[in-house]
């Protein structure tokens, strides 16, 4: 994996040290389902109701076996209202079996090949003097970044669409799930 770094932030080290350590005293609520840190990703996804959007394009994909693999995997996991944003007939499109090279790009372009929880990924940052490049399984460059104004982890993908992680950490057998608000792109 290739991480590179760029931009200065100001608080970077309070943004990276607000980001806390990962929560696996407890387990995680998703979706009103409770997120078990012994299940794989896929075993954990299809009991989040928020998600039911992204485990149908995963299985319509094919990707159901590899995210249910060993990993590690970072997985930054778009809800069914992230899907809601984007235009009109894209998701009922992007499912359509003539379509599955474009759709596994666009999945694939949400999976990190390693586990980085948020404190790993502040850390990054910090050091990337404010953010940081992770390059995904789909071949994106996703760019990770801490906003000033709450200290709230970014995702931007290549297109400029950003992300914010709204539940970050949750702890999975083969990795770590970060819920986001919005889709990430591959480069148009």
């Amino acid at each position: 994996m290739t991480i590179r770094f760029t931009k200065t932030g100001a608080s970077i080290l309070a943004a990276t040290l607000a980001l806390g350590a990962p929560a696996l005293a407890q387990n995680t609520m998703v979706g009103g389902a409770e997120m078990l840190p012994e299940r794989n990703i896929v075993e954990n996804a299809v009991n989040s109701a928020d998600h039911t959007t992204l485990v149908a394009a995963v299985q319509a994909a094919g990707l159901a076996e590899t995210l249910s693999g060993p990993g590690p995997f970072t997985v930054f996991a778009p809800t069914n209202a992230a899907f809601d944003k984007l235009p009109a007939g894209t998701v009922d499109t992007l499912l359509q079996p003539e379509n599955l090279e474009q759709l596994q790009t666009v999945l694939t372009c949400h999976v990190v090949p390693t586990e980085a929880f948020s404190p790993a990924v502040g850390n990054m940052i910090m050091s990337g003097g404010g953010s940081a490049e992770l390059e995904t399984v789909g071949g994106c460059t996703l760019t990770a970044s801490i906003r000033d104004t709450d200290n709230a982890l970014l995702i931007t993908d290549e297109n400029g669409n950003t992300a914010t992680v709204n539940i970050p950490d949750v702890d999975q057998s083969n990795g770590v799930i970060h819920v986001i608000d919005t889709v990430l792109l591959p480069a148009s």
